[in-house]
């Protein structure tokens, strides 16, 4: 565990506990989509189980887990154990309410996505199950990441077929959305800014630290908070607790943060995402392009 994460372990065990029903539950709707289950796919679901060693004893998943380990046994999932599963996992999801309807749902979409990467290969049947899914949840649209998803769905499926190029970005888009090693920072998920599909990390950003503001998210492997918020001064610069319109770049740190609401990134990101849409110029950076900026200015 990161050094910076342990604080946030002892006031978050409600959240990622429900956090860990969401995305479970996603995880399960999105591998279940086709009723097929090869070993890419239970490895997957393996990993997700080691990577939460200390829940598979407790409530729910002490209830769901050998429901779903006999629903999988044979590789095939039938109608009866798709229904008999999303009837417990729905339930279940009732006996957790540390987060509000739209992030708890967000949350299983994460899953969803996970679940259908787990085995590298993204089909049409299983695009198709993701739009179905996204109808059926359309609450979420206008939050990041519901549009860019249902957007790239709609490009690739307009001639009802993946072909290789849309496979790769598909598989791109999917991975910084798994649910399992989620203490990472996103990277390249694209948003959604007037009708068009940008990058949500700036590329090769051009930074300029004299009189700029500075917010900070996420965990550094190589500087504490105070140390950024030092370097920042240091060369001009300013610091923010919070996003807000006189933020100009939010810094995201590589290592992320296990604690945040969603698989890869937290509130922060969210509100930068919201003031880009809202034609704000904040820009999201990623860690390792604000340390290229700080050398390229010393060098």
């Amino acid at each position: 565990m990161h050094i910076d994460h342990s604080p946030y372990f002892g006031y978050t065990p409600r959240s990622r506990l429900d956090k860990a029903v969401k995305s479970l539950v996603g995880m399960i709707e999105g591998i279940m989509i086709d009723q097929k289950l090869n070993e890419r796919e239970l490895a997957f679901f393996e990993g997700w189980i080691q990577e939460n060693q200390e829940l598979k004893d407790r409530h729910p998943f002490n209830e769901l887990l050998p429901v779903v380990h006999a629903a999988f046994e044979d590789r095939v999932v039938t109608d009866e154990e798709k229904s008999d599963l999303m009837w417990l996992c729905n339930k279940l999801i009732k006996t957790v309410d540390f987060y509000d309807q739209i992030t708890s749902d967000i949350q299983r979409l994460h899953g969803v996505l996970g679940g259908i990467i787990a085995d590298g290969v993204i089909t049409e049947t299983e695009l198709l199950g993701l739009r179905d899914w996204l109808a059926q949840h359309e609450q979420l649209r206008t939050r990041w990441p519901y549009d860019e998803i249902d957007s790239v769905i709609t490009g690739v499926m307009a001639d009802g077929k993946i072909d290789e190029k849309e496979h790769k970005m598909l598989t791109a888009l999917f991975t910084d959305f798994i649910t399992i090693c989620d203490d990472k920072t996103i990277t390249s998920p694209p948003i959604m800014i007037n009708n068009s599909i940008g990058g949500l990390c700036a590329v090769c950003p051009e930074i300029q630290f004299d009189g700029a503001t500075f917010c900070f998210t996420g965990a550094s492997s190589k500087f504490k908070r105070n140390e950024f918020e030092k370097l920042v001064a240091n060369l001009g610069g300013k610091s923010a607790k919070n996003v807000s319109r006189l933020v100009d770049y939010l810094i995201i740190g590589a290592e992320g943060n296990p604690c945040w609401a969603y698989s890869c990134y937290g509130r922060k990101v969210e509100a930068a995402v919201n003031l880009r849409k809202e034609g704000h110029t904040l820009l999201l950076v990623h860690e390792n392009d604000f340390h290229d900026a700080v050398a390229d200015l010393k060098g």
